[in-house]
């Protein structure tokens, strides 16, 4: 009897071990769920700060165009100067411009070692909209009452950032293209072939070829139009050697990430070209002549709105620009760096200013445009050569950094062959 009743009272000590670890598993699944709510909110919070990006580059937008019709009322502010006028055209988008600025960049300072689900500063950038609102309502109304010099600066201040911007975005871009390439490639496991791929880059090469024939056509008709054709030939060279290093025996990186790229410096050059002032028989554009049509203003909707998810899609791509790209992502790790992703915009704020102005600080552009003027076009021409230069480093590099590592290694392999008799 007594060694059965230890019997029973052994197993009785070894089964309560097992009924206590329940509570342990239900937090844990508890912990996921509310895990799960706050991503979902910090999720939909990046698309609250891309619609209040585009509200405010369409009040810089109204400025702009049509902040003269409210210069009566601004007289007696001093900063606006006489009559208002240094606070709208120019000097207007570059005051609304400092304040989304402002906003974006405090985001940013309070949100950029953010690392957690459940930080408090995670809790700021997903929530406490209405401080925030204020924030942005205070930020937009202060540099209407700062001098005009100090905007001025600014100005001088953002093309550099809109230059940064630029770069951030080309990198993500040509990212993204090497990511495109990776998933179309042919994988065993997926049972994926290699057609698909061979398709895709054939359609993005005959794509590149008809764009540089339809852009001699249209913008270099004659020989006088040296500089459009000067583009145009060098982006076709561009064409020719992104993909003879594609293919190129070290390299072996396949013709669709190349098509890819092709495809894009087609478009930048296309959009350089058409960034030319309307004049002369070299652009087919009309001249404006005070009055826009349908077609125009659908074109300037289209690039805000075009450039506003250029700028969302880079500040939620923040792993393009991690130097350890090997860390495992945890449960309660926050979706993507919100301390970028309010840095992006607020260079974006900077870059949205240089369009609406043309990169040009002393003179106005005309209504409904967008990034026209020959300070303009050359951005883009040196955008476009830029993002070349940067896909064939990335190319080379491997084969370079490759050939380094085997002329160190051949010295010492030489002297370790010379130890032995």
């Amino acid at each position: 009897m007594g060694e059965s009743a230890e019997r029973v009272e052994v197993e009785v000590v070894g089964i309560e071990p097992s009924t206590s670890e329940v509570a342990p598993w239900g937090s844990l699944e508890q912990k996921s769920v509310e895990c799960s709510v706050e991503r979902k909110k910090s999720l939909r919070a990046r698309y609250s700060y891309g619609i209040i990006f585009l509200f405010i580059n369409l009040v810089a937008w109204l400025v702009r165009d049509y902040g003269q019709r409210a210069s009566p009322q601004l007289h007696y502010l001093k900063a606006c100067g006489i009559g208002g006028h240094d606070c709208f055209l120019t000097m207007g988008v570059l005051r609304v411009s400092l304040g989304c600025f402002i906003f974006f960049f405090v985001m940013f300072l309070t949100t950029c070692k953010t690392s957690k689900l459940y930080e408090a500063r995670s809790a700021w950038h997903s929530g406490w909209w209405a401080l925030k609102f204020a924030i942005l309502i205070f930020s937009l109304v202060v540099p209407f009452f700062i001098p005009s010099d100090f905007i001025q600066l600014y100005g001088e201040f953002a093309r550099v950032g809109a230059g940064i911007f630029l770069l951030l975005q080309l990198i993500s871009v040509i990212e993204f293209i090497s990511w495109w390439n990776n998933y179309w490639m042919p994988d065993e496991i997926r049972k994926q072939s290699c057609f698909l791929g061979l398709f895709m880059s054939t359609l993005f090469y005959i794509a590149s070829v008809c764009g540089i024939v339809a852009m001699y056509s249209l913008y270099a008709p004659s020989p006088s139009c040296f500089l459009n054709m000067f583009f145009i030939t060098w982006t076709a060279i561009l064409l020719v050697v992104i993909m003879a290093i594609s293919l190129h025996s070290k390299v072996n990186r396949g013709l669709l990430s190349s098509g890819i790229m092709a495809s894009y410096i087609v478009f930048l050059c296309w959009c350089a070209i058409r960034s030319e002032p309307a004049i002369g028989k070299c652009s087919p554009q009309k001249q404006a002549n005070g009055h826009s049509d349908w077609t125009t203003i659908l074109g300037f909707l289209i690039a805000i709105c075009a450039i506003v998810m250029a700028t969302f899609s880079t500040g939620i791509d923040s792993q393009s620009f991690q130097f350890r790209k090997d860390e495992v992502q945890q449960e309660d790790d926050i979706p993507y760096k919100y301390g970028f992703f309010h840095l992006i915009f607020s260079l974006g704020a900077m870059y949205f200013a240089m369009l609406f102005i043309s990169w040009n600080l002393d003179s106005s552009t005309r209504k409904w445009s967008i990034d026209v003027g020959w300070a303009s076009m050359w951005v883009k021409i040196v955008n476009e050569w830029f993002a070349a230069t940067i896909y064939l480093w990335k190319l080379i590099y491997p084969v370079v950094k490759q050939t380094k590592v085997m002329d160190h290694e051949d010295p010492v392999q030489q002297e370790e062959d010379s130890a032995f008799p």
